[in-house]
């Protein structure tokens, strides 16, 4: 497997932290982390958030500094780290600001910024997954938290657009905070994204919109993530 070296693209970047770094990433054990931690954020504490379970906060720091490592750890140009790292850190101070003083403008800042940086997570992992290599068990749960952050990307979009315009989304019983609204519409997000269905309905045109674009992603991101992992595997065996 091709061992990342960014202490040689990033001269400024730590001596000896660039390779420890780059043998976590490179030995797939950075994917294992975002797996377990997303798979733990998705099914286990945001559903219940609105039951007062605690830990969103403390997996989100976690999941965070995992892809502040990988994005210096990749094969990507210095400035393009450096980028994210700023997209990540005001992210998190305006959802931190969100959280102590809950103003409109502010949280809807944030599910903005939040959407953007998801998004920015998913092109990391992805990176990550298809880089050269064989193809580990590690690389499917890349594929695994890739799909789990789409999910939670579109639920912040929902946010955003509930937001802006409220009665966007039709909730069975209505959320009393951001919190129940954030849990909801999660639940909402991967119903769609799995084409379960379920309790939350898009009223508004934008809404039903992103629904479904998503419900179409769900369909073809599976897909076209298995036949790429499958052609790696396949060139991997060739070149063997």
């Amino acid at each position: 497997m091709q061992t990342v070296d960014a202490e040689s693209r990033n001269p400024r970047f730590p001596k000896g932290l660039g390779i420890k770094l780059g043998e976590f990433w490179s030995g797939d054990l950075g994917l294992t982390l975002v797996t377990i931690s997303l798979v733990l954020l998705v099914f286990v504490v945001t559903p219940f958030r609105e039951a007062g379970v605690p830990w969103r906060a403390a997996l989100d720091c976690v999941i965070m500094v995992l892809m502040l490592f990988a994005a210096f750890t990749v094969k990507q140009s210095r400035i393009d780290a450096i980028a994210v790292s700023a997209i990540v850190a005001v992210t998190a101070i305006v959802l931190a600001g969100g959280r102590f003083h809950p103003t409109p403008p502010l949280r809807e800042l944030g599910s903005v910024l939040a959407t953007i940086t998801l998004l920015v997570y998913v092109r990391i992992v992805l990176v990550v997954m298809f880089r050269g290599g064989p193809v580990t068990w590690s690389r499917i749960q890349g594929g695994i938290s890739a799909y789990l952050l789409v999910g939670m990307a579109w639920a912040s979009a929902f946010q955003i657009v509930e937001q802006f315009r409220p009665g966007s989304f039709h909730f069975v019983t209505a959320p009393a905070d951001f919190d129940q609204l954030t849990s909801k519409l999660t639940y909402f997000s991967f119903c769609n994204l799995t084409t379960l269905g379920g309790e939350v309905a898009a009223f508004s045109p934008i809404a039903r919109s992103l629904t479904i674009a998503e419900a179409a992603m769900g369909q073809l991101f599976p897909a076209i993530l298995i036949g790429a992992l499958v052609a790696m595997a396949m060139q991997s065996r060739t070149e063997a």
